[in-house]
């Protein structure tokens, strides 16, 4: 009779037999058929989370190929359709002002057809694809807020988000030491191969489709090179820079990072060159802010001796780059305001027109300033490219959001991000520390930069982490931060 084995809660099974001397099968016993041992793979690998896990993981891949912008839109069509699948989708509050801003946004396509005072008239089809481009954008960071926000701890894990994020963070790092180093470097992208060659040759599609390192601006005289890569603009690179910054600092330097722990801070200090040579002032503000708001939240939670070693590092990293070539330049650029005039005037000018014109709903998307500030015949030539005037709606995304959406789009807008900030005021936990810096850096770059693209998926994602750990705890579950 076959003896059993009583396992855990009184289950009972064969028992094996014994095995023969040497390790080999006992007489009459059948053979052992070979076993297959499959290593698990993690569930952000392998389950819903996965097209967001290849989209960041992979990210300078799809930069050398001109596709990091355009698999934004098809990674939020899986989101999309994930999301159809669910029996509820859940939003955070606050979300009917976006929806409000988002309905705005649709109204702008009939207005491409209105004259702006200003502007050049006439051309309402032209505007079309780049309307079109930044309403895929406005769907793709709405999508990825609720996709992140109803997603399954298990599915994808937030510890695993802010690492992705954080790792941005090294690429754009990365590309800035390539923009220093290499400012030359530009290739055809695949992207620009399989494109018409009167489409690939636009400045719009050049812009998205055509890697660099960087750009040469004449922000202190002579032409300086300005690191742009894995981005298209100088702009844009110091944007995403700051934004995922604090991504890095949590999911790279917290307790449970393993060998990250060990390079991070090798990577921050790094960091400090491509930002000083980025000659990018918007940056700069947005990390004083926030060795600011680190200082605040040290002193508010008590920690003394934190608070003490950081002013004290601070102290010395300041002390180190200004008696360095890179402080040199800081101060350079800091005296050399060149285009706090132009900003000012294209600020006027675009309130002004967006008052005269369309106050409630604005003009759809930006437009070309007719002629130049001085003259209505004025503009840019061959010679002379800064003689013209960006386009009304440019500069800053506020700018844009009036222009394109009007006074009323504009508070919507405002309304929603204002009232996500009030929500992780107080940082009690680590996400809402990062959704705090990240907010006031955003609030800091809509004055200055086009945050639409990656700097607004980034803080779409910061704003979906805070909301699912909110109802998560209030359903007594715990994040993987």
């Amino acid at each position: 009779m076959a003896s059993t084995v009583v396992g855990a809660g009184g289950a009972t099974s064969p028992a094996r037999p014994a095995e023969a001397p040497g390790g080999g099968h006992p007489p009459g016993a059948p053979p052992r058929r070979p076993v297959r041992r499959v290593l698990p793979r993690p569930a952000a690998l392998t389950g819903p989370g996965r097209p967001f896990v290849v989209l960041i993981s992979l990210f300078p891949l799809w930069w050398l190929l001109g596709l990091s912008e355009i698999l934004v839109f098809v990674v939020a069509g899986l989101m999309a359709v994930q999301l159809i699948g669910r029996r509820t989708i859940l939003a955070p509050r606050g979300f009917g002002w976006w929806m409000i801003f988002f309905g705005f946004v649709l109204i702008g396509l009939p207005l491409l057809f209105v004259d702006a005072p200003g502007a050049v008239p006439g051309g309402g089809f032209g505007r079309v694809p780049v309307y079109a481009y930044r309403l895929a954008w406005y769907l793709s960071v709405t999508i990825v807020l609720l996709w992140i926000g109803n997603l399954d701890e298990k599915d994808l894990p937030t510890r695993r988000v802010v690492r992705l994020v954080g790792w941005l963070f090294v690429v754009t790092t990365a590309g800035g030491f390539l923009g220093i180093l290499a400012p030359h470097f530009e290739l055809t992208s695949l992207l620009e191969h399989v494109l018409p060659g009167g489409l690939a040759k636009q400045p719009f599609v050049q812009a998205i489709a055509h890697p660099k390192a960087a750009d040469f601006q004449d922000v202190l005289g002579p032409e300086e090179a300005r690191p742009t890569a894995p981005f298209a603009y100088a702009n844009s690179w110091g944007s995403n820079f700051a934004l995922t910054l604090p991504f890095f600092v949590v999911g790279w330097l917290g307790r449970d990072a393993g060998w990250r722990r060990r390079v991070a801070p090798v990577i921050l200090v790094l960091a400090a060159v491509p930002a000083i040579y980025s000659l990018n002032r918007g940056l700069w503000g947005c990390l004083v802010l926030g060795a600011v708001f680190v200082a605040v939240r040290l002193a508010l939670n008590g920690k003394v001796t934190a608070l003490i070693a950081l002013v004290v590092a601070l102290a010395l990293a300041v002390a180190v780059l200004l008696a360095s070539s890179l402080g040199t330049l800081l101060t350079e650029r800091l005296d050399n305001g060149h285009s706090n005039g132009r900003r000012a005037q294209l600020l006027v000018e675009t309130v002004r027109s967006t008052a005269e014109g369309s106050p409630v709903a604005g003009f759809g998307s930006t437009r070309r300033v007719q002629g130049s500030f001085e003259s209505i015949a004025g503009g840019s030539t061959p010679d002379c490219q800064a003689c013209g005037v960006p386009p009304l709606g440019t500069q800053g995304a506020i700018w844009l959001v009036i222009f394109s959406q009007g006074f009323g789009g504009l508070f919507a807008f405002l309304m929603f991000f204002g009232s996500q900030l009030l929500r992780c005021l107080r940082s009690h936990t680590n996400l809402e520390a990062i959704g705090t810096a990240v907010l006031l850096f955003f609030l800091v770059q809509l004055f200055v930069y086009d945050t639409l693209g990656w700097p607004l998926y980034t803080v779409m994602i910061a704003i979906a982490l805070m909301w699912r750990e909110r109802w998560r705890a209030a359903a007594g579950q715990e994040t993987t931060a």
